[in-house]
């Protein structure tokens, strides 16, 4: 019997703690990746759902007010964050936008200088001098989803350009002492399909990873470590509980069974 308790001691112990290595971000030292850079800024295309900001300006305000959104217009003030939802241009489940008399144009898988362009033209056909109209185009922030072992999991929206998975993590309430630092996904609906990728958060060359800057309507999730499975502990403290748990019910199972 005693050998049975050593025993599990042992496995308990050896097998519940978690390291300073699972929990401790950014180890290593940094190596220079020129190429990687290359990749973090190619332009983002635009997919369904995503919201754009559009505005069109003029020497003669009242020549290009016929284009821009009237809700934009009477709630300039509003037209950001989540605002934009209402003011902004939402990319169809079809890839169209929606501009007045212009009508609908297709900006799936084009950039925002594609689509800034491609305004542009259409503006051509109705202005004399379309030189004089400054035409800006921009992705209005970015929106994701954060689950699994964060302090707040649900969807974010930031209004920013760029949003790292550092960003995203920390604007989810950080990883839990049960979250898997090492194993936290990104899935991804593309216009090739759904892809998944997987980030370590404790390794320091996460900062050159092609996948370091999330994408719009990008969903993230951190696996759970194994102790939360078992129900063990992440401390010390925690593992001597439960090993004392453990004994206390071997030691009180032994007692009755020999008692019967």
């Amino acid at each position: 019997m005693k050998k049975i308790f050593l025993y599990l001691i042992f496995l308990v112990s050896t097998s519940s703690c978690v390291s300073t290595k699972e929990t401790t971000y950014f180890q290593g030292e940094p190596v220079s990746k020129s190429a990687i850079y290359k990749l973090n800024n190619t332009p983002y295309r635009l997919q369904v759902n995503d919201v754009l900001f559009i505005d069109i300006k003029a020497e003669n305000p009242d020549l290009v007010s016929l284009f821009k959104n009237n809700n934009a217009a009477n709630n300039s003030s509003t037209a950001k964050g989540d605002g934009l939802y209402f003011t902004g241009y939402t990319v169809d489940r079809h890839g169209n936008i929606r501009i007045p008399y212009i009508g609908e144009i297709n900006v799936l898988g084009y950039t925002e200088k594609e689509v800034r362009e491609k305004i542009e033209s259409e503006l051509g056909k109705f202005l004399k001098n379309p030189d004089l109209v400054f035409v800006t185009v921009k992705l209005a922030g970015i929106k994701f989803v954060v689950t699994g072992e964060v302090g707040s999991p649900g969807t974010i929206s930031l209004s920013q350009n760029q949003v790292s998975i550092i960003d995203a993590i920390a604007n989810a309430g950080e990883i839990t002492q049960y979250g898997n630092r090492k194993e936290v996904f990104i899935i991804r609906k593309s216009l090739d399909g759904v892809k998944k990728y997987k980030l370590d958060l404790t390794n320091i060359d996460v900062f050159q990873s092609e996948n370091f800057y999330i994408q719009p309507n990008d969903v993230i999730y951190v696996a759970p470590l194994k102790q939360k499975a078992w129900g063990t502990g992440t401390t010390g403290l925690q593992t001597f509980s439960t090993i004392v748990t453990v004994l206390s019910f071997l030691a009180s199972t032994v007692l009755l069974v020999k008692n019967l």
